[in-house]
């Protein structure tokens, strides 16, 4: 979450970073085309709401249809940073090795010390789905999702999944050192500046059941989505607890789900760890979205 452990995420596979410009409502096409075939199409900064930050990039593959799935990108950085370019790598990884899938690569309004994360980051999700599908013919799409979030944007992935997709869009769900749960002691004794900094972005006067309505493991039920996790054990900033705890509790709900704990990894890793993270997920996507 911290910006500089999330550094160590972004280098989680090390390739080529793909180059995004940051032009408004950049249309780049690419693959010829005959009268027969649908072009690939990338999209940036699409706009979603007012502010700035709530844009997105779709990259749209060719030939897709109405049946095409789409993954959906969410960066971390605490709730308070980052941008939808610190997921180039992953962007990359995509078109090579899933190249059938569009993509959705995301930004959404930061929190500060005067403006809470939630429920603000979990309203410009649920933007971005409701975006999609009023263009889902424009863009030639379907309305299923999969989510692949990294830190703070896995908490905020696996959150609205579990919570906030009241119509069951979500085929999946990937958590790449996401928080699980805030109401956790180890956050709640913590003596960790930068932790105590996260948690109090929330609030002043914070209390178990806000902490719990605002954290995945409270809010998972049997109905949620298949999820993939990923944790390594020398986390600076999420306990091992977290990503143990939602896959006991997943298990115990009889949600399918993959927990992969990497017992010397920190808040990222590279090397072959990350191969194999990568390796896990693309399984994880072919089975169940």
């Amino acid at each position: 979450m911290r910006k500089s452990f999330y550094v160590g995420i972004l280098s989680l596979f090390i390739l080529l970073t793909y180059a995004c410009s940051e032009d408004n409502d950049t249309i780049l096409s690419s693959s010829p085309t005959d009268e027969t075939t649908v072009e690939a199409k990338t999209m940036l900064n699409v706009s979603y709401g007012a502010d700035s930050n709530q844009v997105y990039d779709i990259y749209l593959p060719q030939n897709r249809t109405l049946t095409t799935k789409v993954m959906i990108f969410v960066h971390g950085g605490g709730w308070t940073s980052g941008d939808k370019s610190d997921m180039s790598t992953f962007i990359e990884l995509m078109q090579t090795d899933l190249p059938e899938y569009a993509v959705v690569n995301v930004n959404y309004r930061l929190a500060n010390n005067t403006t809470s994360p939630f429920p603000m980051q979990l309203e410009d999700i649920t933007a971005i789905i409701n975006d999609l599908k009023a263009r889902n013919e424009e863009y030639i799409i379907s309305e299923d999702y999969g989510f692949l979030g990294t830190s703070a944007g896995a908490h905020l992935s696996m959150l609205w999944s579990y919570d906030y997709d009241t119509q069951g869009d979500v085929n999946m769900v990937a958590s790449i050192v996401g928080p699980t749960n805030l109401a956790d002691q180890a956050y709640l004794d913590n003596a960790d500046p930068t932790i105590q900094a996260y948690i109090n972005l929330l609030g002043i006067d914070l209390v178990i059941p806000f902490l719990e309505s605002f954290s995945p493991l409270h809010k998972v039920t049997a109905d949620a989505p298949p999820t993939i996790l990923f944790y390594g054990g020398q986390d600076p900033l999420i306990p091992n607890s977290q990503g143990m705890d939602l896959s006991d509790k997943l298990s115990v709900l009889g949600v399918t789900h993959s927990f992969t704990f990497y017992p010397n990894e920190a808040h990222g890793w590279v090397g072959p760890n990350a191969t194999d993270t990568w390796n896990r997920f693309k399984t994880f996507v072919a089975e169940h979205h």
